[in-house]
């Protein structure tokens, strides 16, 4: 059984949508052979696209929610079938956050890594931005406590301005 994490951008462009799930249901089908668990917040894009991948794969979800206010106040309407698609089959994880803020979203991910055995980044390869909480910052965490990461950005791939 392995566990694996997922950090990602949230502003993929619509034609990298399909590139990302392909290389996600590739890079999974390694590792589902063996039993397969995702870790993710569920954020739009990247993270719910691993978190289908997953599904797909045959594994099971647990999904890390930095507050108790996530789904009301972060979950966009358009996001939101999905969302609750996919969270009504994770066990659901919610850190100790009233409100969705960069505390908790610090803490989500330390909270993902924390349960991984691998991360999974869907990411361009852009520096940190110095807000913290953002993919390349869980990139580097994973890295310095020596979790193995496959970085997944198809050739092709974009992101949309945000």
């Amino acid at each position: 059984m392995v566990t694996i994490a997922v950090t990602g951008h949230m502003n993929l462009t619509a034609g990298t949508v399909p590139l990302v799930q392909e290389a996600l249901r590739r890079l999974l089908c390694e590792y589902a052979r063996d039993g397969l668990v995702g870790v993710t917040c569920l954020a739009r894009g990247s993270d719910t696209l691993f978190a289908e991948a997953v599904v797909e794969a045959g594994g099971g979800l647990v999904v890390v929610l930095p507050s108790r206010d996530y789904r009301q106040t972060k979950v966009k309407p358009d996001h939101a079938p999905a969302f609750d698609r996919l969270a009504a089959e994770a066990e659901i994880v919610t850190m100790p956050y009233d409100t969705a803020n960069r505390q908790a979203y610090e803490a989500a991910n330390g909270e993902l890594l924390k349960r991984a055995d691998r991360l999974v980044a869907v990411w361009d390869g852009t520096p940190p931005s110095g807000k913290g909480g953002g993919t390349a910052d869980t990139v580097e965490q994973a890295r310095s406590a020596g979790l193995p990461v496959d970085v997944v950005w198809p050739v092709g791939a974009g992101r949309d301005e945000p």
